[in-house]
């Protein structure tokens, strides 16, 4: 199958491409290096020796959009693309409202139009705003999202659902993800953020060697085991295959009108204090880290139960919080030796 994946330069769309590549899909990519680089695609090719399609060009204008539908003859699409920092969207959310949910659109008409039926989105456990228990399931309450980035989520789940049910209707699935971290193995590709970092992991990298001079930890008076907030962190190669899981399941569909959700996450939750810790361990560096205020937008636990997505996709997490860790810091050790 031809997919085009929307977002394919970013951290982790050229994950997801690599994976494509390597289980016999064709990807293109599409990207308008907002926030990533075209230095991605090298990597990308260092990993598969492969030259993909790419194409810069903003989701959100449909008739460069259609340009590329009309030339590709896409099976389908994983739609990364999107603005995606939490604190951000708290500053700006009308740039939020309208990037992620026009692009969303704009990729639905189009797919119409040229007879596309499988669709893959990149959703977020931010969906379910701060949970009344854990782990979250897929039936847990969607709860209104603690930030505008969250919201555009919520949103574009109910378009999808929405339009899933309409004549002709196509096949979606929304992958609810928690927390992306790590980088491929050959240090080739990995989180690779325009100017300061919006997640956790890369400032973590990027203090330790010597980029940033102290990271701060948002809060420390939360309801849990050490006062830092809880996250489900989960390697982005596992969550990478997690989409060609999805594709395989929409392709065994007989019907059209198919729609599903699935968190993808480990089932585990640690803190940012035990995640920094672990960083300590594996990579040997003592962290020059203090304690801030809590950052508006940011939820106190959350992570996965994977029970429906293990039976249902036959996916599982394979790789470790150290796994991840160690890959991060060895991705952040080849593009910026430390001082």
């Amino acid at each position: 199958m031809k997919i085009l994946v929307t977002g394919g330069a970013g951290f982790i769309g050229s994950h997801t491409v690599v994976e494509l590549h390597e289980a016999g899909f064709e990807p293109v990519i599409l990207d308008n290096l907002y926030n990533s680089n075209r230095e991605v695609l090298n990597g990308i090719k260092g990993i598969t020796g492969k030259d993909f399609p790419f194409y810069e060009i903003d989701c959100n204008d449909i008739e460069k959009v259609r340009a590329v539908f009309e030339k590709e003859k896409f099976d389908g699409v994983i739609h990364f693309a999107a603005y995606k920092a939490v604190g951000e969207s708290v500053e700006k959310p009308l740039n939020y409202y309208e990037n992620n949910i026009i692009s969303l659109l704009v990729l639905l008409k189009v797919m119409k139009e040229y007879n596309v039926d499988k669709f893959v989105f990149s959703s977020s456990c931010t969906v379910y705003g701060q949970p009344d228990a854990l782990p979250v399931t897929e039936s847990t309450p969607r709860k209104p999202a603690n930030s505008p980035y969250g919201n555009t989520k919520a949103i574009a789940e109910d378009i999808i659902r929405d339009h899933v049910h309409s004549a002709p209707g196509i096949k979606a699935i929304s992958l609810r993800y928690f927390n992306p971290i790590g980088a491929h193995k050959t240090s080739l590709i990995g989180e690779l953020p325009n100017g300061v970092p919006s997640n956790l992991v890369p400032f973590i990298t990027q203090t330790a060697a010597g980029l940033r001079k102290s990271l701060t930890v948002f809060g420390s008076d939360y309801d849990t085991a050490d006062g830092t907030c809880v996250r489900d962190f989960i390697h982005v190669v596992d969550l990478a295959k997690a989409h060609l899981k999805a594709l395989q399941l929409l392709d065994a569909q007989t019907e059209k009108n198919y729609y599903d959700v699935f968190n993808v996450g480990t089932g585990q939750g640690y803190t940012v204090l035990e995640l920094i810790n672990t960083f300590e361990k594996v990579s040997g560096e003592k962290l020059n880290y203090s304690i801030g205020p809590r950052r508006e937008g940011d939820v106190e636990k959350i992570y996965a139960q994977s029970d429906k997505v293990n039976s249902v996709m036959k996916w599982t997490a394979e790789k470790t919080m150290a796994d991840a860790l160690l890959d991060a810091w060895n991705w952040q050790l080849k593009i910026t030796p430390k001082k």
